[in-house]
């Protein structure tokens, strides 16, 4: 029998437990798919270009400054922000360490073959399939229940060690990651006030279609009949 979704809850388990926890092939299947379309989604928004993802500004702003591609950036970046887990005592998982990789690649390879978009309803189109994309990619991955982002990482951390809310904590990150973004030289525009406003509400609407149930299956008493079978 299916559980409901309104019972699907996302478990805090370390990375061993993350893998021990059942229907572990759905889970990286959802898990890769929902990476992948995350990095797409940003690609689709620098294609736009009217204003990305607040930690793209940052990223955007440091790749105009150095030889690397936005992609290369967020990998770089990835690894730094995990450094703040240590003092935070957060616990990665795998998508945690194929988080930087899959989505700096997915995003650099949909830059790539997007290309530069002139028109500007088309633009506008790239952008907002690329927030609802992203929307849809942040509950199919943090729904296989394989660890946080990077980037969410520090957020949960942050919360759970200062005591203030996730929504405190998260709007203090982004506004911090717009501004050095912007002085570097960082897109922004009206994407990104759109992303600041829409994720969130888009992620939680779809997560409980795809969180999957680790919940331990019921005992089975030792003489009794399995579920649904007839010993008749």
């Amino acid at each position: 029998m299916s559980t409901p979704l309104a019972s699907r809850t996302l478990q805090d388990l370390g990375p061993v437990a993350q893998l021990r926890a059942g229907h572990l092939p759905r889970r990286l299947v959802q898990m890769t798919v929902g990476l992948v379309c995350y990095g797409v989604s940003l690609g689709l928004m620098v294609g736009g270009a009217v204003g990305l993802a607040p930690w793209d500004v940052l990223h955007s702003g440091i790749a105009t400054h150095v030889p690397l591609t936005l992609g290369q950036v967020l990998i770089l970046a990835s690894f730094v922000v995990l450094l703040a887990w240590i003092p935070l005592r957060e616990r990665p998982g795998l998508a945690t360490l194929a988080n930087p990789f899959v989505l700096g690649l997915s995003a650099d390879a949909t830059i790539a073959l997007v290309g530069q978009v002139d028109g500007l309803l088309d633009r506008v189109a790239l952008m907002v399939g690329g927030v609802l994309l992203c929307g849809f990619a942040s509950a199919l991955y943090i729904g296989a229940q394989l660890g946080r982002g990077p980037r969410d990482g520090l957020m949960t951390g942050l919360a759970r060690r200062t005591g203030l809310s996730l929504r405190l904590v998260r709007t203090g990150l982004e506004v911090a990651v717009v501004l050095g973004g912007l002085a570097l030289g960082g897109i922004v525009g009206v994407g990104t006030l759109l992303y600041a406003l829409a994720i969130g509400p888009l992620t939680q609407a779809m997560l409980p279609l795809f969180t999957v149930d680790l919940r331990a299956p019921r005992a089975v008493v030792p003489g009794a009949s399995a579920p649904g079978r007839d010993d008749g």
